[in-house]
């Protein structure tokens, strides 16, 4: 695959592989900014030579090769700063081993820490948002700051700053254990929730669509847990009316004057599924509670507040049999 579409080609491919290989690179050298900025000059190479020599059969691993190539250059002309990341290494070595590469020549997936990371209690809860959009969602810091309707300055000062709080505060990167889970999850569950209702508020379809898929992938990091299934069941089965919410004219339609033709049925039927699971298993916490109270629900809605304090969908009554 050459020309424009080997260059779509590598747009998809970040979309789906940034998270991954940034993940990687900051496991790798301990340092988040140093990952970001070879993991960018990684899919600039990949636009220069993808559209002329094709895409590789492992983009992955061609983006990864790539970028630790320039991350050793980096290290290499700048002693101090190699020196300053050979001791958090150290650091992160002793709070685990790193993960072997995929045999098959992926990446190995170790988003669950990058999440733990941005969403850490350190954080302020607004630097936590911006930089799980910026590290996970792979939104660039100007769309960052649209989502927050903040000027791109002002969110590029507070993307720093929560960068810098994680240096200087040594935040590890790695997964809490099991006795720390419990208090960190529900972190890292209110984050995803904020995008979805902050996309869902103002009418931003990708922002809510982009909290899903994150939803998605932290739900297939953590399956035994029935809280991100709780959220995931939520966050799906709110955005199934996602295309019935509006009038031709813009304006937002009360759920009675839904087309419910338009209600996305696969989605109601997967968030049922995951509310049934959400049932089994562990502690019930706020996701849990925010659910719909019957997994059969598909109708009959109701605006309220969940404990998380944040508002949310939740039937009511009428549930298909």
């Amino acid at each position: 695959m050459t020309g424009p579409d080997a260059r779509a080609s590598v747009e998809a491919i970040f979309r789906e592989e940034r998270g991954l290989l940034l993940a990687a690179l900051v496991r790798r050298f301990g340092d988040l900014d140093l990952a970001e900025e070879v993991a960018s000059d990684a899919i600039e190479a990949a636009l220069v030579h993808w559209p002329v020599r094709g895409v590789p059969p492992s983009p992955g691993a061609w983006l990864m090769t790539t970028a630790r190539r320039r991350a050793v250059d980096r290290l290499r002309r700048d002693k101090a700063y190699a020196a300053r990341l050979a001791l958090l290494q150290v650091e992160a070595e002793r709070a685990g081993p790193v993960p072997a590469a995929d045999p098959g020549g992926g990446l190995p997936d170790e988003r669950l820490q990058l999440f733990f990371t941005c969403a850490h209690p350190a954080l302020d809860a607004e630097d936590r948002t911006a930089l799980t959009l910026r590290c996970l969602a792979g939104l660039t810091t100007p769309e960052v700051a649209r989502s927050f309707l903040v000027p791109t300055a002002t969110m590029a000062k507070r993307i720093v700053r929560a960068k810098h709080r994680i240096r200087t505060a040594r935040i590890p990167f790695r997964v809490p254990g099991p006795d720390e889970l419990p208090a960190r999850l529900p972190g890292v569950l209110q984050v995803l929730y904020s995008i979805f209702t902050e996309g869902y508020a103002a009418a931003r379809g990708d922002l809510a669509e982009e909290a899903v898929r994150l939803a998605r992938i932290l739900h297939r990091l953590l399956p035994d847990e029935r809280e991100t299934a709780g959220l995931l069941a939520l966050l799906l089965l709110t955005h199934a009316r996602h295309a019935a919410r509006l009038a031709p004219d813009g304006g937002l339609l009360l759920l009675d004057e839904q087309d419910r033709a338009r209600w996305d049925r696969a989605l109601i039927d997967e968030g049922r599924g995951l509310a049934e699971e959400s049932l089994t298993g562990g502690a019930p916490g706020p996701y849990g509670a925010a659910r719909p109270r019957s997994p059969r629900c598909t109708t009959r809605h109701r605006t309220s507040r969940p404990p998380t304090g944040r508002r949310s969908s939740r039937c009511t009554t009428s549930c298909s049999r």
